[in-house]
């Protein structure tokens, strides 16, 4: 059976936007057409892809299981194109990006309008939050992960390493002290991400110690890196931030490092991410350069 690839870039484009139409004319397609071709689609797999009602598009559960081939087809073909020196060379449809919102907020959204200038016709479609999304079951093109690479099914590309780093507010250190050892961070309010759970330093001869907010004096837990970095310097207590969070600050003297011969002990590194089974398409392919080169190539916190 062979596959309509037009029809895949249909089916794909509406499963984004959940909207057939759109889909559509975003694809230079009238409703009619676009709404016949995928019920076309639909009839040589057996399945519908997608639900409709008057009031709405969704995806079924046949649809999102197919959904992730489609873009590999779809890719695939971007990629023999590509070999044969027959790819186009505009760069078009959607890219989906997830990243944490920290980061994006700082580093990804300033350079954004660069990239869209080089290529104006590939729209970006960013879900940004710092609660990782699941990169197959959202579908996304490419992620950005503040993380160890441990997940099979991925594959990915270093962007920069992640240091991370104890620091306070001075005003707070000169109510509370500043600790010297990390055996007295206990005895200070400790600032967590997400959870309480303990985190291990490591000191510059290698010796171990613990960061762990459970067995601190108060504690704050916090979900999202700006507000958390917020809370710091406000003098709510000692967070532990990657270093591309609080380098502005330290720089300043807003923040001041906390035990400055300790660090995570985890080797975090940012990747750029992507589904093992996907070909690595032109419009990710160019993104990923992209960020590379804007970022990683010198990043800004490593000066």
């Amino acid at each position: 059976m062979s596959l309509d690839t037009d029809a895949l870039r249909l089916f794909v484009r509406a499963a984004e936007m959940l909207n057939i139409s759109a889909a559509g004319r975003a694809l230079g397609m009238a409703p009619a057409v676009s709404s016949a071709k995928l019920a076309k689609l639909e009839q040589s797999l057996g399945s519908e892809l997608l639900h409709r009602t008057t009031r709405k598009v969704s995806l079924s559960v046949e649809g999102a299981d197919f959904l992730p081939f489609a873009r590999e087809i779809i890719a695939q073909e971007e990629a023999a194109l590509a070999a044969l020196g027959k790819q186009t060379t505009t760069i078009r449809g959607t890219l989906r990006f997830a990243a944490p919102s920290s980061f994006a907020q700082l580093y990804i959204a300033p350079i954004l309008p660069t990239f869209l200038k080089q290529h104006p016709d590939l729209t970006l479609d960013l879900r940004l939050s710092d609660v990782q999304f699941d990169l197959i079951e959202g579908s996304f093109d490419l992620a950005l992960r503040n993380a160890p690479l441990v997940d099979t099914s991925l594959k990915g590309r270093k962007l920069a390493d992640d240091q991370r780093i104890l620091c306070a507010a001075p005003h707070y250190l000169d109510t509370h002290g500043t600790p010297n050892t990390p055996a007295e961070l206990a005895n200070h309010r400790l600032i967590a991400f997400q959870n309480r759970q303990p985190r291990p330093l490591t000191g510059p001869a290698g010796e171990r110690a613990i960061f762990d907010p459970a067995s601190a004096k108060g504690q704050l837990i916090i979900d999202d890196g700006q507000s958390q970095v917020c809370a710091t310097l406000a003098g709510a207590g000692i967070s532990l931030n990657a270093l591309w969070s609080v380098h502005d600050q330290l720089k300043s003297g807003r923040l001041t490092r906390v035990l400055p011969n300790f660090e995570a002990a985890e080797d975090n590194v940012l990747w750029l991410i992507y589904p093992k089974s996907n070909v690595l398409s032109p419009k990710v392919r160019v993104f990923m350069d992209f960020l590379i080169a804007e970022i990683g190539a010198k990043p800004p916190w490593e000066k």
